[in-house]
This record gives C-alpha cells, structure tokens and sequence, in this order.
C-alpha cells in the first residue's frame, strides 16, 4: 500500500491538499514552492492525511473493483434462471447493491490502521527480491501458508458470527440472500465484513511475506469472494470450497463456513457436500427442488429464530 499511496500523492493527492491546505512560506507570508510545484501544510507522512488519503483509495477502490468483478461475474458466470427461485427477493439485485455501498465505506475505514502500520513500518512486509534458492522457497511457501492461516481464521469467525448473540446483529443481513448474486459478495454488515477480512491483515504482522506478493494474494482472495457467489456449479470438489459449496451455506445456514479449503468444515463438523440439485442443470432449476430447498431452509431458520429467543 505504500507504494500505491506513494503514487497517488504524486499524481493526485499532492495538488488537491496543496490547494486545500497550502504551506505558508513565513518569509514572503506567500504560498510555498517546491521544484515550481505547490506544497500543503500537511506532510505527506502526516498522519491524518494518510489517513484521510487510505480512506478515499480504499473506499474509491472498493466501489470499482467490487461493480466491475461483480458485473462481469454477473453477466457472464451467473445463471439467470436461479433469479426465478421463490426465495429470491423482489429487486434483490438493486437491494445487494444498496447493501454494499452502504456498508463499503465502513469497511474502508477500520481497514485503514492495517494499511497505516504497514506504511509506518509495522508489518512484516518487505520489498526485497529474492535471490537465493532459500529466499525463493520462503517467498513460495507463503503463498499456501497465507492461503491456510486466512482460511482457518475465517472459518473461525465465520462460524461464531453464526452464534445466535452475533448472528441477529451482524451476520443475518447477508444471509437475507438465500439465493445471492455476485452481487451479494459483499453485502454484509460493515463489522461482519470486516471481521472475516482480519486474517489477511494479521498474517503479514505475524509472518514475513513480500509486499507484491501479498497485493496480489488480498486481490485473488477478493477475487475468490465474488466467485463462490456467482452461482455457477461447474467445480466439482470435495477439497476447494466452491461456489455450489457456498450455495449450500446460504440455503442451509449452518454449513460450509470455510473460505477456500473444506478442510475446516471436515475438522468442525460442518461440512455439506453440494448434490446434484447443485450441479445437474434441469434439476437446479426444477420448481420440486427449489420446493424442498425453500421448506428446509424455512425449518432451519425457525430453528435459529427459536435459538434466538432461548439466548435472549
């Protein structure tokens, strides 16, 4: 991150603070120069400006990447039958969409100390390119070690978001999508969302991994969220936890916590292989099944609204 703050203050966030908040040159009382250029008041290692500057990339950023991944998903992976299910809601499309941008600002701003320390040097991250055969096999093996050390995180926490004292106040909004689009990857409660994006943070502050490595394993893995969401049942696997996989978890509740491995899921007891109502094309779309899914997916919800009021 620090390398895309460095040019986004060079192509952009230096002209804009300069003009809002222009440096003072105390012996003219004039504005400041640098090389011809103006200068602001407040430094580029300021730290309400890093702030301020991670804010608006993360937000801008999010918002992007989330319509462009989304509706190319959408458009091209997703099966437009699944929308004629009786448990998708009436415009859910539109209303996945007021979710996300309701909640991406929220995630942008708790992330924003994760990418300031490793600015400031906090993290792990370096920038070093390896040489060695030693180097080259750490940078390598971090690869499967981040993928492993997220999944268990989110496993985890995804699972207790499912404890009914949590489940009411921060997971249910996402899980108003029995049958989500793309469009819903990102459709959580700000807090939710964010608290399943904490493993990725916290392993670059536990364990050494290269800085463009690391970018482009937190692009991949947001890439992999918009996937298992895009209701295309193609991957047949009982190791990756795909998209029929993560069907199975919006129907059903309870199963599949994990995020790319159902290893986890095997280990806690969770695990559900999708069937054929997943991956048998005619049998997806067959109004009996949807039936069946509906009126399990009615009784499993009872039975968390009737936990609910045991807890309360």
């Amino acid at each position: 991150m620090d390398t895309i703050l460095e040019y986004a203050d060079e192509y952009f966030f230096n002209s804009v603070y300069a003009k809002l908040l222009p440096a003072e040159n105390f012996l003219s009382n004039s504005t400041s120069f640098t090389l011809d250029r103006p200068t602001s008041s407040w430094e580029r290692d300021y730290d309400i400006r890093i702030f301020l500057s991670l804010s608006f990339l993360l937000i801008v950023g999010a918002i992007l990447f989330y319509f462009v991944s989304a509706t190319l998903s959408f458009y091209t992976l997703f099966d437009w039958e699944y929308m004629k299910h009786p448990r998708f809601l009436k415009n859910q499309v539109r209303l996945e969409i007021e979710a996300t941008l309701k909640a991406i600002p929220g995630y942008a701003i708790l992330t924003v100390p994760w990418f300031w320390g490793e600015i400031k040097g906090y993290s792990l991250l370096y920038d070093k390119t390896p040489v060695t055969f030693l180097e080259w096999a750490y940078f390598i093996a971090t690869i499967p070690c981040f993928l492993m050390f997220t999944d268990c995180g989110i496993y985890w926490i995804h699972r207790y978001l499912h404890h009914p004292v949590l489940y009411k106040h921060l997971h249910k909004p996402h899980h108003k999508w029995l049958v989500p689009t793309p469009y819903a990857s990102y459709a959580f409660h700000p807090l939710d969302g964010y608290s399943q994006s904490v493993p990725y943070h916290l392993f670059v502050y536990l364990f050494p991994m290269h800085k463009w490595l690391y970018i482009s394993m937190f692009m991949l893995v947001n890439i992999w969220t918009i996937l298992i969401h895009d209701g295309n049942f193609v991957l047949r696997s009982k190791v990756i936890n795909t998209s029929a996989h993560h069907a199975v978890h919006h129907l059903y509740f309870n199963y599949n916590y994990g995020q790319y491995f159902t290893f986890w899921d095997r280990l806690g007891g969770s695990i559900r292989q999708p069937t054929e109502e997943q991956y048998n094309a005619e049998l997806r779309i067959n109004k009996k099944t949807w039936e069946a899914q509906s009126k399990e997916a009615n009784e499993i919800e009872s039975g968390v609204l009737k936990a609910k009021k045991k807890v309360n």
